[in-house]
């Protein structure tokens, strides 16, 4: 997530009477514009965008997303069987490595099963390849196998984001591929975006090609990974439209893009209200909402995120700091100004929380997830899909 984004506000006017605190609210009407283009995108490409469930998974609102794309992308055996029952479509799965159970579990799932070095393609390859004939797959319909590849091109600037920065443990680089039959290979795969343009696929491109030109030939598809903010207002689709249909036609192949975050960019918020005010050197506002538990980026990127009718400190007269109800002494949102002293039982509205959030959030210090609900601006109603509680912590523990 990122403070640069200007995206539009969501939801601009919610109903906060009707929505519980704290609550993820998407709203689908900004959900439906995010389709709209990536409709688009495809239909003018001739790539397949996938939904990567690692950034959005609300499969309440799966039966909407499914009628654009046509599938989803996993990383790990209980994302893929999500995706099966509530999305359908192509399922893909692509980590860093599979146990034998994780295999096993994967077989039934998914149509395409990526590999993330030579050693587990050798091994498991083999497996993959022999459940295909075991269950009587049609030919053409058997699960395809795919191999991960660092380019070694890194265009993320934050380390903790960067797939492809030194020493990392994603992908096989080109060196060792010297003197590797890979005639068994049905795809390769690279992923070495975080929240970027086209701009910057298209030196990953370039990248990619240079080292791994050799490999390309023969394979059925190349995925080109997620990180693509193809969503945001201000990127250049007709760039991406034109890399990805200039790639297909020049490599006789398919392409795959498979974003999580520019589904859902721009079309959550998460509402929270105050509970408690004071002061030390500082007025600070104690919400219902936690920066560690409910939008853990805030401490991991880390950013800042905007809030509906509040500004940087100095720009509006009240200046507060935020923070969440956790014992961690660092569950602090930041620093914002208001145009009025907040009081007990302000609601806030955080902006962009849609994704990353409902996917990483966590039950730390017993406090509970925000409710998960839908906005749909023509009738002005929020439906709240989902509440957790007691048994949703204690669940998790033994």
């Amino acid at each position: 997530m990122s403070t640069a984004l200007q995206l539009p506000h969501p939801a601009p006017d919610l109903p906060l009477e009707q929505v519980p605190t704290p609550c993820y609210v998407v709203d689908l009407g900004f959900l439906d514009k995010n389709l709209d283009v990536l409709a688009d995108v495809q239909a003018r490409s001739g790539a397949k965008i996938l939904l990567a469930l690692k950034g959005f998974a609300m499969w309440s609102v799966f039966d909407r997303i499914a009628k654009v794309l046509p599938g989803i992308t996993a990383s790990a055996p209980d994302e893929a069987q999500l995706g099966r029952e509530h999305f359908g479509g192509e399922v893909h799965v692509c980590s860093p490595a599979y146990s034998e159970s994780d295999l096993r579990t994967l077989l039934p799932l998914c149509d395409h099963i990526v590999f993330n070095s030579l050693s587990q393609w050798r091994r498991f390859a083999p497996t993959v390849r022999a459940h295909g004939e075991r269950a009587g797959h049609p030919p053409g319909k058997r699960i395809e196998l795919g191999l991960r590849i660092n380019p070694e091109h890194s265009e993320v600037e934050v380390p903790l984001y960067d797939p492809c920065g030194p020493r990392s443990r994603l992908g096989v680089r080109r060196a060792e591929l010297e003197g590797v039959e890979l005639h068994d290979l049905d795809g390769l795969h690279f992923h070495s975006l975080c929240e970027l343009g086209s701009d910057a696929l298209q030196r990953t491109l370039a990248a990619v090609e240079s080292e791994f030109a050799a490999f390309i030939p023969g394979r059925k598809w190349v995925n080109f990974g997620g990180g693509h903010h193809i969503t945001r207002p201000d990127y250049d689709r007709e760039l991406l439209v034109r890399l990805v249909t200039d790639f297909r036609e020049r490599w006789k192949t398919e392409v795959y893009l498979e974003p999580g975050e520019a589904i859902a960019l721009g079309t959550g918020v998460l509402v929270a209200s105050v509970l408690d005010v004071l002061h030390n050197e500082v007025d600070i506002a104690i919400l219902d909402a936690s920066a560690t538990c409910h939008m853990p980026d805030v401490l991991e990127m880390p950013y800042r995120p905007r809030i509906v009718g509040a500004g940087d400190p100095g720009e509006k007269p009240h200046l507060w700091r935020l923070g969440g109800p956790s014992c961690l002494a660092g569950d602090v949102i930041g620093d914002y100004s208001f145009d009025r002293p907040l009081r007990v039982g302000d609601k806030l509205v955080f902006m962009d929380m849609a994704h990353y959030t409902m996917v990483k959030n966590t039950t730390f210090n017993g406090v509970r997830l925000p409710s998960i609900a839908t906005y749909d601006p023509s009738t002005r109603s929020v439906i709240v899909v989902r509440r957790f509680g007691y048994e949703d912590y204690a669940s998790r523990l033994s």
